[in-house]
């Protein structure tokens, strides 16, 4: 009763696809999930009032929509209730000046747009997307590939070479990779635009001025002219949802409530898997963990025999700064001075790329900001099945957070001793809220309902969160791409050969995407199929 083909530890959405794969093709897959339901950071809640439905850590789905696994499986997560609600207005800009700009859902769109706030920057804009253009699909496809295998480094080797005349040099894509967020704006004239396309790099874990952020703009750029900003019907979970009774109808388990606490490994390999419960579970050809590599190798591998090399790289696996996230039950929509965002998907709120990047120099120094800078999102207004009748949900965003603040950068904020009180919590979201008030006149006036998520939350929630990281560790250049989990480690494939990993750890990294989740499935496939043959 307790021997499967696949074992699967944790149940965030890459685990579900992957498990979603395996069974698809008649493997005997468990997955066991530690919360009480399955999802990770998928999870929708009645978090302030009873009839308000909020996202409680990730909401829409632009880059799951675009890839493989929804393409597989969206005729049969359509059965089991999963229904997209989408926009043509994926994003934008709210300014502190009472500018504001939209993100359309096509390039002619867009340049208008920045055409109208500054002549010359449509221009501009366009020659971004064009300088972009030669290496669009070569760089997409990487997405659903192990970047430490030969397609991949075929198309890696292709990408950085020069062209042309130029055999000996290296491509104008291999010099972006080292070039920030503010250079690649830096054509266009407008604050208002370099502010609405720059700031998404910190949704990815990247900051404007970090190196290796520069090449991030153009990709979410086109990742959302492409995907928009998709919103399941009902909740994000119900992605999770959908994914679980998919893989039980195709015969596979999982089981909640259940911490595991051991890979077991024998002869080399993993041939179960033990929990904290004293249950052990066999695993007949792999056991994919859905963890962080310290996790896997200081603790799910702590008696298995691994290289010094690589467990010492584990110790020094860094976590990004964390996440604030405040739910609001409003008694009306917020009354955006600009109509347009009447239908928007998820906006900056902003003073502008300069103070955008102050305010995270703060918090980099451990510092709460003075002047918070972050999106906010009303689902709402593209699925009203979310509030009661006439009423509305709003979710605000603040990234670059310290998960241990020492210190308030206005000096106003006592933080104790940086652990997220209940108070230090209030006054915070106050802070964040007055903010939200300078660009929406009906708030704080019709808040009814808050509910306030911080990094101390997200990291009782997810262990994968280590201080309170939403992103599964730092994505800085030093630990992304081929650096990624491990440098010693640079794919989805362990030291122990048939323990595999995927998740926000592992190329290609966080958000809804199920990357991870597709590569490690299709690597476990073919290696069925070899074995077989």
């Amino acid at each position: 009763m307790n021997k499967y083909d696949v074992v699967i530890i944790g149940s965030g959405h890459n685990a579900l696809i992957a498990a979603a794969y395996l069974t698809r093709a008649g493997r005997s897959v468990l997955v066991l999930e530690k919360n009480d339901r399955p999802g990770g950071f998928v999870r929708t809640e009645e978090l302030t009032l009873p009839g308000f439905k909020h996202d409680v850590y990730s909401a829409a789905h632009p880059l799951f929509l675009t890839g493989p696994a929804y393409a597989d499986f969206r005729e049969e997560l359509e059965k089991r209730g999963l229904r997209y609600i989408n926009t043509d207005l994926p994003t934008g800009v709210s300014m502190e000046s009472g500018e504001t700009a939209v993100f359309g859902r096509s390039v002619e769109e867009l340049t208008a747009e920045a055409e109208r706030l500054m002549p010359g920057d449509g221009a501009a804009l366009g020659r971004i997307f064009e300088s972009f253009a030669p290496y669009t699909g070569d760089v997409f496809q990487l997405f659903n590939l192990d970047l430490s295998t030969h397609p991949a480094s075929n198309i890696i080797e292709k990408l950085l070479g020069g062209s042309g005349s130029n055999k000996r040099g290296y491509s104008e894509f291999a010099a972006s990779l080292y070039s920030t967020a503010r250079n690649a704006v830096s054509g266009l004239k407008s604050p208002v635009t370099r502010a609405m396309l720059a700031s998404w790099v910190t949704h990815l874990g990247r900051t404007p001025d970090e190196v290796g952020s520069g090449i991030w703009v153009p990709l979410t750029a086109l990742a959302l002219l492409g995907g928009g900003m998709p919103i399941p019907e009902g909740g994000s979970e119900k992605l999770a949802e959908a994914l679980s009774r998919l893989i039980q109808d195709q015969g596979g388990t999982i089981i909640t409530g259940t911490q595991a606490e051991q890979i077991v490994v024998k002869n080399g390999k993993a041939v179960a898997v033990r929990t904290a419960g004293g249950e052990q579970y066999e695993a007949k050809h792999a056991v994919i963990a859905s963890t962080g590599p310290d996790q896997l190798y200081l603790s799910l591998l702590a008696e298995a025999e691994v290289s010094p090399v690589i467990r010492g790289q584990a110790q020094r696996f860094r976590y990004g700064r964390g996440c604030v996230q405040i739910h609001l039950a409003l008694r009306e929509a917020p009354q955006w001075p600009d109509a347009r965002f009447n239908r928007i998907g998820q906006p900056h709120l902003t003073d502008g790329l300069d103070g955008f990047t102050q305010a995270i120099a703060q918090g980099m120094a451990d510092l709460l900001p003075a002047k918070p800078t972050f999106t906010v999102d009303c689902p709402t207004n593209l699925d009203p099945t979310r509030a009661p009748a006439g009423q509305a949900i709003m979710r605000i965003q603040v990234l670059e957070v310290p998960c241990r603040p020492r210190g308030d950068a206005a000096g106003l904020i006592d933080v104790g001793d940086g652990s997220w009180t209940p108070e230090l919590t209030e006054r915070f979201a106050e802070r964040v809220i007055a903010v939200v008030g300078q660009h929406i006149p009906n708030v704080p006036d019709v808040i009814i309902g808050k509910y306030v998520v911080t990094p101390d939350t997200i990291a009782r929630f997810n262990p994968n969160s280590g201080p309170g990281d939403p992103y599964g560790g730092a994505h800085d250049l030093a630990q992304s791409y081929l650096f990624r989990p491990l440098p010693s480690q640079p794919s989805h494939r362990s030291e122990i050969p048939n323990v595999y990993m995927l998740g926000a750890a592992t190329w290609p990294g966080h958000g809804i995407n199920g990357g991870s989740g597709y590569i490690v499935a299709q690597q476990l496939l073919a290696s069925d199929k070899h074995g077989a043959s």
